[in-house]
Order: C-alpha cells, then sequence, then structure tokens
C-alpha cells in the first residue's frame, strides 16, 4: 500500500514538474515572440524612418524647403494618397460589386451627376478663390476638412447600401478635390524658388503625387479585403482632417494680398478670354482629356464582356491562360500608371522649355498611337495606348499648369484654372459616356477608328490656327516695322528742317549803301 502511495507521489511529481517545465516554455516562447515582434517594430519603424528622410531631401531639394514647395508636395502627396484611398474604397461598392450590365448604367449615371455640378460650378469657383486670395491655405484646409465630412457621411451609408448618398458624397470629394488642384496650381508661383522652374515644380509635385497614390491602391485593395470599404472610408476621413491641418500650417507667403480696387467689377474668365497660346493649350488637353476617358471605359467594359481578341477565342484551348479578365484589367492598370510616371519624369527633364511645343506634340502621339491600335488592336496595343494616353494626359497638363502660371496674372489666376479645370473634366465625362455607348457595339475598331478620327482632325485644327495666328502675328509685326521706320523717317526730317541754319543772302550783286551825312549815323537799311 506504502509502494502504491509513494508511486502516485512519484507520479505527481513529475507531472507537477513537467507542468512547471510547460509553463517556463511557454514563458520563453512568449518572450520570445514579444522580443521578435518588438525587433520587427524597431525595425520597421527605423526603416519608415530612413525612407522619411529620404523622402524629406528630395522633396526639400533645390531650395523647396526654404520657400514652402517641399511642405506643398508633402501635402499634395498626402492628399492624392487618400483620394486614392476613397476610390479604392468605393470601386467595389459603386461599379466592380456589380454584374457589367448594371455597371454600365452605374457608371453612366455618376459620370452624368458629376459632369453636370461641374458645369454649374464652374463660373463661380475660380472667381471664389480669387476673392480670398489673402486666405488660400484656410481655402485648401477646407477643402480637406470637407472631404474628411464626406468620408464620414459614406462610411456610414456603406452598411445599409444608400447608393444616393454614396453618389453625392463621391461628387462632393471629386469636386472638392479639383478645388483643392485649383488653390495649389493657383499657388505654386508664390513657393517657387530661384534654381527650379514652373514645369520642373509641377512635375515634382505629380511625381510625388502619383507615387503615393501608386502606393495607396495595393495598400488600400488589400485592407478593402480584410476590413471592408466602411473602414478605409473612415481612415481617409482620419487622413483628410490631419492634413487640413498641414495646409493651415503652410508658409504665410502663400497667401498673396488682395490687391483689387474697392468696387472694381468682378472679372470673369472664359476661354475667349485666356489669350491665344492658353485656349490652344486648353483644346489640345481637351481632346487628350476626350481621348483618356473614352479609352477608360470603352477598354474596360469591353474586357469584363470579352469582346477582345485574346479573350473572345472561339474555342477554349485557344484562350490565352495567362491574359483573363483580372489580369487584364490589371496590366493595363499597371501600364497607365508607369505612363502617368513617364509623363511627370518627362516633364521635369523638359524644365520649361516650350511648353507650347510639349502639349502640340501630346496630342500628336496620341492620335498616330491610336491609329497604330485600330490596325494592329491586341494586347500590347492595348497596353501601348493604355501607357500612352496617361502619359500624355499627365505631360500635356502639366506644360498647361505652366502656360496658364506664366501668361496669366495673380489677380484671376485661379478663375482661369478654375474654367480650366472643368473643361477639362467635362471633356473627359463626355469622353467616358461616349466609350460607354460605343462599348455596346463590342467592336473595338469601331470605337478606336472613330477616337482616330476625332484627334488627328482635333490636331489638324490646332496646326492650321496656329499657323495663321503665327502668319497674321508676323504681318502685324511688319506692319509696326513700316510704320516705326515711316514715323522716325518723318521725325528725323522735321528736326533737321528745324535745326538747319538759314541761307545767307546774296548781296554780291547788290551796290553798296550810301549814307547821307546829314543824318545821325544809324542803321540805313531801317
Amino acid at each position: 500500500m506504502e509502494g502504491g502511495w509513494e508511486q502516485a507521489r512519484h507520479i505527481s511529481r513529475r507531472v507537477a514538474h513537467g507542468a512547471a517545465g510547460a509553463g517556463r516554455a511557454t514563458v520563453r516562447a512568449g518572450k520570445a515572440t514579444a522580443g521578435g515582434t518588438a525587433r520587427a517594430g524597431r525595425a520597421t519603424a527605423k526603416g519608415a524612418r530612413k525612407v522619411g528622410k529620404a523622402t524629406r531631401r528630395l522633396t526639400y531639394a533645390g531650395g523647396a524647403g526654404r520657400t514652402g514647395l517641399g511642405r506643398l508636395i508633402e501635402l499634395s502627396a498626402g492628399n492624392s494618397a487618400s483620394d486614392a484611398l476613397v476610390t479604392v474604397a468605393l470601386a467595389s461598392t459603386v461599379f466592380f460589386g456589380v454584374p457589367v450590365g448594371e455597371a454600365r448604367g452605374s457608371v453612366a449615371l455618376y459620370l452624368v451627376i458629376t459632369m453636370l455640378p461641374f458645369g454649374l460650378l464652374a463660373p463661380f469657383v475660380g472667381p471664389i478663390l480669387d476673392r480670398f486670395r489673402s486666405g488660400r491655405r484656410y481655402v485648401m484646409a477646407g477643402t480637406l476638412f470637407g472631404r474628411g465630412l464626406l468620408c464620414f457621411a459614406m462610411a456610414a451609408a456603406v452598411g445599409p447600401g444608400d447608393l444616393p448618398t454614396l453618389f453625392i458624397g463621391a461628387l462632393g470629394v471629386l469636386v472638392l478635390s479639383k478645388a483643392y488642384n485649383v488653390s495649389r496650381a493657383a499657388i505654386m508661383p508664390s513657393v517657387l524658388p530661384a534654381d527650379i522652374t514652373l514645369v520642373s515644380a509641377n512635375a515634382r509635385v505629380a511625381l510625388f503625387t502619383l507615387v503615393s497614390a501608386g502606393v495607396a491602391v495595393p495598400v488600400g485593395a488589400g485592407l478593402t479585403a480584410w476590413l471592408g470599404s466602411a473602414a478605409i472610408l473612415r481612415v481617409a476621413m482620419v487622413a483628410f482632417l490631419l492634413l487640413g491641418v498641414v495646409a493651415v500650417r503652410l508658409p504665410r507667403h502663400v497667401d498673396s494680398p488682395d490687391t483689387e480696387e474697392e468696387g472694381a467689377a468682378p472679372r470673369w474668365r472664359t476661354l475667349l478670354k485666356v489669350g491665344p497660346a492658353v485656349a490652344e493649350a486648353v483644346w489640345a488637353n481637351v481632346a487628350v482629356r476626350v481621348f483618356s476617358g473614352f479609352l477608360l471605359f470603352f477598354l474596360l467594359f469591353l474586357v469584363q464582356d470579352k469582346a477582345v481578341p485574346w479573350l473572345a477565342a472561339a474555342e477554349p484551348w485557344a484562350h490565352d491562360p495567362f491574359f483573363d479578365i483580372p489580369k487584364t484589367i490589371a496590366l493595363l492598370a499597371g501600364a497607365a500608371g508607369l505612363g502617368g510616371l513617364a509623363g511627370a519624369a518627362v516633364a521635369n527633364w523638359t524644365r520649361n522649355h516650350a511648353p507650347q511645343l510639349i502639349v502640340l506634340v501630346t496630342l500628336a502621339i496620341t492620335a498616330v498611337t491610336t491609329v497604330v491600335s485600330a490596325v494592329f488592336f491586341g494586347v500590347w496595343t492595348a497596353l501601348l495606348i493604355s501607357l500612352v494616353a496617361a502619359f500624355a494626359q499627365e505631360l500635356g497638363k502639366l506644360a498647361l499648369d505652366a502656360i496658364v502660371q506664366r501668361e496669366i496674372g495673380e489677380e484671376v489666376r485661379s478663375s482661369t484654372f478654375g474654367v480650366v479645370e472643368a473643361v477639362l473634366q467635362l471633356a473627359w465625362v463626355f469622353g467616358g459616356l461616349v466609350g460607354l455607348v460605343l462599348s455596346l457595339g463590342r467592336s473595338s475598331l469601331a470605337g478606336l477608328v472613330t477616337l482616330s478620327v476625332v484627334l488627328t482632325g482635333a490636331l489638324g485644327w490646332l496646326l492650321v490656327a496656329r499657323r495663321k495666328r503665327v502668319r497674321a502675328t508676323k504681318a502685324d509685326l511688319r506692319r509696326r516695322r513700316a510704320e516705326a521706320a515711316a514715323e522716325t523717317t518723318a521725325e528725323a526730317a522735321a528736326a533737321h528742317s528745324e535745326t538747319a541754319p538759314y541761307p545767307e543772302p546774296d548781296v554780291q550783286d547788290e551796290p553798296p549803301a550810301k549814307l547821307d551825312p546829314t543824318k545821325p549815323l544809324t542803321n540805313p537799311n531801317g
């Protein structure tokens, strides 16, 4: 009996010892896990600090840190990333979350709702911003705070599927984003360092905004799949509110004093009042925006309908296993992103050389690429035309911004940018609606041929108008030079006649005058 109790005590001691060892092992494992997590966190924080320092050196290079351009670049990059998060969060709700047939109706409704307010607000946004030139920081902060509140409302509407609220919120975010871009473009000359040109400064802003958006899109897509659209909209809300605080802390010289005379009538800007150079650049960019909007929705719905050659094979064995619908859309989006980066890089490389020529060259490139794509349409030409569309849109817009900043005075610069942004947005929406309608025919050739004709006609019209304007300018210059030369000749002749000496009288043939001795000695000739 005692041996049994002794054996039981021995077994219990072994069990207790094993449990204690397991507990110590668990504690050690927990400590190791905590230590590894802490080390990973420190490494991540250290890497983030290094990336932040490297980014700060790039944004503040060339004197941008002294003038405030560096802060503006960082603010614009954060703004672009937050807009990308909103776009990704709404994509599954408004677009990709419905079947293809229903998506056409939703997208068309969104485009129409987008187009109408821009047509109504275009005459007012710019003049309002010009009225508040002394508070541009607060205007930019207001656009950011407003988008934060709209993101909060859209996050609440995602759960019950309130599409009207989502549409109105998305529209408000878009309008406020355009208002921010107008304000940012208007203050660019105020923060321009002496060693950086306008085209280079705009290109630097564009590069960082594109990179930040490119990073935010996959991160936002992953977080949306994990947490849902509502959570991402709330993250975007917090980001917009923080960026609004950053906007208020921009340098004070961003705000220019109001120099308008009291009682002066407001100056309204239209395409007829911006001058020939700006109008030419605007019309060229309008053609490129129509091309970009058309191509986006036309190719997207053709791919989803499997109406493209590499997806429309009659036999299943003829299908390319790699180029399915999701991978094709991803490749087209990647080509567009690469084209935008290339456009910003080329703009930075060209500096300030002939921005008027750059906008015409971008239009010519798009026309030629569209013709080639219509003749040899395939997966590689689709990727090429997507890349060229984004490249031309980015490069042409940067050149246009430089032209407006150089040609238009500060007192009406925001009005001009407001008109330009509204016209370009309307052109993109119009092109998207046309592409949406033509995609119903499931014919890539018809759509691309139509686009080629429109782009070629626009390029020819701009070249003819430019040639007429150059000829008229040269003729007017020759006339002015001739008039100036004639006036100079007449003035010289008049001056010579006034300063020439009087001719001496010829008195050699006249007899000398005789003096009368009975009269006093005075002038005998009176």
